[in-house]
C-alpha cells in the first residue's frame, strides 16, 4: 500500500495520502483545504549505497579539499566522515581522541618515552 504525495493547487500545501487500493483508488482531497484540485508529485527515494560504492566516494580526491596536514582536527573531521560513510559511529570517541591532545596538537593521547 503506497502512501503518494499530492500538492494542492489551490492552497499549495502537501498532503500525504495511504492508498488502499491502487487499482481502485478512492477520490483524494487536500487534508489543509479540501479542494480536489491535487497534483501527484515524485516522492524521495533512498537507494542503499554497496560496501565498494562507499569506498569509492571516500576515495574521491574532492573529499580531501579541506584537509590540512597541520591541523589534527582536520584530519579528525575527516576521519569522522569517513566513519560516518561506512556506517560507523565515531562521533564520541574521536571527540574523545581530540580531547586526549595534548597543545602541541598530538592526537595519540600518548606520551613521548625516547
Amino acid at each position: 500500500m503506497p502512501i503518494y504525495e499530492y500538492l494542492c493547487r489551490d492552497c499549495r500545501k502537501r498532503s500525504s495520502i495511504l492508498v488502499l487500493n491502487i487499482r481502485d483508488p478512492a477520490p483524494v482531497n487536500c487534508r489543509h483545504c479540501g479542494s480536489s484540485k491535487l497534483d501527484r508529485l515524485l516522492s524521495r527515494f533512498a537507494a542503499p549505497k554497496s560496501e565498494e560504492a562507499r569506498l569509492e566516494s571516500l576515495a574521491d580526491p574532492d573529499n580531501f579539499g579541506g584537509l590540512d596536514e597541520n591541523d589534527p582536527q582536520s584530519y579528525a573531521r575527516m576521519l569522522k566522515k569517513m566513519g560516518e560513510e561506512m556506517g560507523e559511529d565515531v562521533g564520541d570517541d574521536m571527540e574523545a581522541m581530540m580531547d586526549q591532545g595534548g597543545d602541541d596538537g598530538d592526537i595519540t593521547g600518548g606520551t613521548d618515552s625516547e
